[in-house]
């Protein structure tokens, strides 16, 4: 994780760098919120990076002693089947159509769109 953190450290680094050149000589505020955001976006998944760094530094991929079979096992749960994301995809395709056609289209996808989130929050719950 240190790698991934410092590699979003120095993205965000230099879209701060090239905003702050930027913006003050330009009067484009497409061109000066696509580098805002881009810094922004940049910067939220350094911070995330860092933080999941500092919360497993015990692991054997930060050791520089570590043994291959030191990382062995399993790594997370990850779902066998699903047909969730299918109903989120399509759900979101359609609400962005609705974006362009219409209110009643946007409406539509956001019907569908629902379902398929609260099926991957609440897919594995046991209770």
């Amino acid at each position: 994780m240190k790698v991934e953190a410092l590699i979003f450290t120095g993205v965000a680094a230099f879209f701060a760098v090239v905003s702050a050149c930027y913006i003050p000589f330009s009067e484009d505020a497409a061109g000066n919120t696509a580098l805002l955001v881009s810094f922004l976006m940049s910067a939220l998944i350094a911070v995330f990076l860092w933080v999941q760094y500092a919360r497993n530094v015990g692991g054997p991929q930060g050791r520089k002693d570590a043994d291959v079979h030191e990382g062995a096992g399993p790594l997370a749960f990850f779902s066998p089947r699903s047909y969730y994301p299918v109903f989120t995809a399509l759900g979101t395709a359609v609400a962005g159509l609705g974006v362009i056609f219409g209110l009643w289209l946007f409406l539509i996808g956001i019907g569908i769109t629902a379902p398929g989130v609260a099926g991957f929050v609440f897919q594995h719950n046991d209770r």
